[in-house]
């Protein structure tokens, strides 16, 4: 049932824009920019945020917004990031992550690496429904939304350009990230095959591995 409480703490609006707004940052929020946000005063955001931190749902600390340390800095403030805890809800209970598991063990344990990321090619060309490939790296940000990986674009990492680097999409969650953590190579790497179909091989974008601790393994970017 805590599964469920927890979900249910984001029927109300407010707390639903305050979590979803932390979620997007990917970082630490405090309360005045919280609030500020979702267009609430201090104290009901301070209410709702504690609230989604009793559920689980946030994870709370403290620390100087001002960057300074020592007399004069300030008191520590209460800051919120996304719980590390995964959250499911389903009603009969299933259990498709054991099965998941035991599926991505007997194919490692096989050698079907190759058989696996060719089916997960040709799903991501079915989820596509034979639409063009993706243009642009706007459309790619909207239909990687719509499959859970909450996207966000940022410069590249060519720290050895002399000019800026291209800008790229990575995504903050994996959607198979409980397998992912037990069975990297083989799962990242069907997780790699997907978006090529999904993104399409033909257009100006290509998907390619670019890990990141706690985030989605591949970024997109353009050729």
């Amino acid at each position: 049932m805590k599964d469920i409480d927890a979900i249910a703490a984001l029927q109300d609006p407010v707390r639903r824009r305050l979590y979803e707004y932390v979620v997007a940052q990917g970082r630490e929020v405090g309360r005045n920019e919280a609030a500020e946000a979702a267009g609430v005063a201090r104290t009901l955001a301070a209410h709702h945020l504690d609230r989604l931190t009793e559920a689980g749902l946030l994870d709370s600390g403290s620390r100087r917004l001002t960057g300074r340390s020592g007399p004069g800095a300030g008191r520590p403030a209460k800051v919120y990031t996304r719980a590390r805890t995964e959250r499911s809800v389903s009603l009969p209970a299933r259990d498709y992550r054991t099965a998941a598991e035991l599926l991505a063990e007997a194919a490692e344990q096989a050698g079907l690496d190759a058989g696996l990321c060719a089916a997960a090619r040709r799903r991501g060309e079915a989820l596509r429904g034979g639409a063009a490939p993706c243009a642009g790296l706007d459309e790619a940000m909207a239909l990687l939304a719509d499959r859970g990986y909450e996207p966000r674009i940022e410069d590249g990492d060519d720290a050895g350009a002399a000019t800026a680097a291209a800008p790229v999409v990575r995504m903050r969650n994996c959607p198979f990230h409980a397998v992912a953590e037990r069975f990297p190579p083989l799962v990242c790497a069907m997780n790699l095959a997907l978006l090529e179909g999904f993104l399409g091989t033909d257009g100006p974008l290509r998907a390619r591995m670019d890990a990141r601790p706690g985030e989605c393994c591949v970024i997109v970017e353009h050729l």
